[in-house]
């Protein structure tokens, strides 16, 4: 993202800034920020979060920003770039951030949004205590997907073969296609897993829906995915499939069922955490945070579309209907 794309973010960082921090401007700190791909509501609400914990970019804090366009491989030489830029704190997105970061210094304090199994990975000790130079947000982003399964199945109850499509150059996917596979045979599913990595992989993989007899499709968790929703959403309306996602801007996108937690939510209070330890928190003996609730929106529009009658008891447990 370019600088003038960011400047109405910075205005709305600004504006949040709290009248105390303004009285005692803090010194100029620096931030090396280790992302995906740019997306401007999920920036704004971090520097929102940032400047109600009294930094505000331009004024008391500056910060390097550094993207993979998608690219997970990219991830480790940015992170190297940052240490070298000698940055403050790093913060990052995603298992391959993640591990990108930790990986690539153990003193710079790091603040992370992301899922997986951080204390089976080595990044953590434990959520209570995270030991080492690192703490964040935690999303349950691959602990759901067994959920959005069940979910889907109860869309599609005739439909004996599934879809799951992946990432795999996240290092999470291989964890994901266990659980849902396991999900799948409780349920009495066949699942089929297709893998992408590119726009070109994606379109390819959904291609694919109608030659393996899928009645459904769940969409693994993923940043690249979320950044490529618009084109995943798309792609599912023409070949009339049935798809559960993780965040709600598919659903807002035309997708058919979103489960998970609100993403800008979470982004606000990366952006908190992270002024808390530039403030001097250790990152050490600061908890792991976990969403507190999980947010089911339904496309009935889709749905209609689609010919799918909601069942009614989904319906009543939504958290919101797109009519």
């Amino acid at each position: 993202m370019r600088r003038r794309d960011l400047l109405p973010l910075l205005g709305a960082a600004a504006a949040a800034r709290p009248a105390g921090a303004r009285a005692q401007p803090k010194p100029m700190r620096v931030i090396g920020y280790l992302g995906t791909v740019a997306s401007a509501p999920n920036l704004a609400a971090f520097l929102q979060g940032l400047g109600e914990a009294g930094y505000v970019e331009g004024r008391n804090l500056a910060i390097e920003y550094r993207w993979s366009e998608g690219q997970y491989d990219r991830m480790p030489p940015l992170a190297a770039e940052l240490v070298a830029r000698k940055v403050d704190m790093m913060v990052t997105s995603g298992p391959s951030g993640i591990a990108a970061a930790k990986a690539a210094t153990s003193t710079i304090p790091i603040v992370f949004f992301g899922g997986g199994d951080l204390i089976a990975a080595g990044i953590i000790a434990s959520l209570a205590r995270p030991g080492g130079n690192i703490t964040g947000i935690s999303i349950f982003g691959r602990e759901l997907n067994p959920k959005r399964f069940e979910l889907l199945a109860q869309l599609v109850p005739h439909a004996p073969v599934i879809a799951l499509l992946v990432n795999p150059t996240q290092p999470t996917s291989g964890d994901v296609i266990r659980d849902v596979t396991q999900a799948a045979h409780a349920n009495g599913r066949t699942l089929v897993v297709l893998k992408a990595s590119s726009e070109a992989g994606i379109d390819a993989a959904l291609a694919s829906l109608a030659q393996h007899n899928a009645g459904g499709l769940v969409v693994e968790a993923d940043p690249y995915f979320n950044v490529r929703r618009e084109q995943i959403v798309a792609l599912a309306a023409r070949y009339g499939m049935p798809a559960i996602y993780e965040w709600r801007q598919f659903a807002d996108a035309g997708g058919l069922v979103s489960y998970g937690p609100n993403l800008v939510r979470l982004w606000h209070q990366t952006g908190a955490y992270a002024g808390r330890v530039l403030a001097g928190a250790d990152p050490a003996t600061l908890p792991i945070q976990q969403p507190t609730t999980l947010e089911l929106v339904i496309n009935l529009r889709t749905a209609r579309t689609l010919g799918l009658k909601i069942p009614p008891p989904m319906l009543a447990r939504a958290d919101e209907v797109i009519e």
